[in-house]
């Protein structure tokens, strides 16, 4: 297993706005197809499901793009939104629940400005959970990874075989150590003096 980007996280990034990854959130999508709809098309989350809205003539092509781009969407929307303390904790709890049974129960977790080589900490035996603030703004998958990461240490407390089975059942486990070490990487690239940036 190659090494944890959660441990490796370099400097902080210079900017925290990432570009949205397709079907970032976890829940499942439900297609509405409607004969009164002309043209639009939207999405809104109902439950733990998505929801999108379309035409009834819309071929099965265009509703694969259209719920790929509304998913876009609406991930660019929630990015934006930081969860705050109480929030993060909730969500912690539902991961552990779907992911882990609710075994992973954490007495704390909450934000940090102070962690800037890594992404997230742990510290099992007081059951507390740190998330870096740099974070904040990435994609919700990435951000569930690294809670996911952190719960299973409160499982297991290395990154044994034992400790990277618990993290099999994340469908975007490989997605989001890529796209840390993508932050990772595009941070220690050369900066040239005078550059421009788009």
């Amino acid at each position: 297993m190659p090494a944890d980007p959660l441990h490796s996280a370099g400097k902080p990034p210079r900017s925290a706005m990432s570009p949205p990854q397709r079907g970032s959130g976890v829940s499942p999508v439900e297609v509405r197809r409607s004969s009164r709809r002309r043209r639009t098309v939207s999405a809104y989350r109902e439950g733990d499901r998505t929801v999108v809205l379309i035409p009834a003539r819309m071929s099965e092509a265009e509703e694969e793009r259209w719920v790929g781009v509304m998913l876009d969407k609406l991930a660019a929307q929630e990015s934006k939104r930081v969860l705050d303390d109480s929030e993060l904790a909730e969500r912690a709890r539902r991961l552990s629940a779907q992911y882990f049974d609710g075994r992973a129960e954490p007495s704390s977790v909450r934000w940090v400005t102070n962690q800037n080589t890594r992404w997230g900490s742990c510290t099992p035996a007081e059951g507390s959970i740190r998330l870096s603030h740099r974070l904040q703004g990435m994609p919700e998958y990435v951000v569930d990874y690294v809670l996911l990461h952190e719960l299973a240490h409160l499982l297991v407390p290395g990154h044994g075989p034992r400790f990277w089975r618990l993290l099999e059942g994340y469908p975007r486990t490989e997605r989001a150590r890529g796209y840390l070490e993508g932050v990772v990487a595009a941070d220690r690239l050369p900066h040239l003096p005078g550059a421009r940036t788009r």
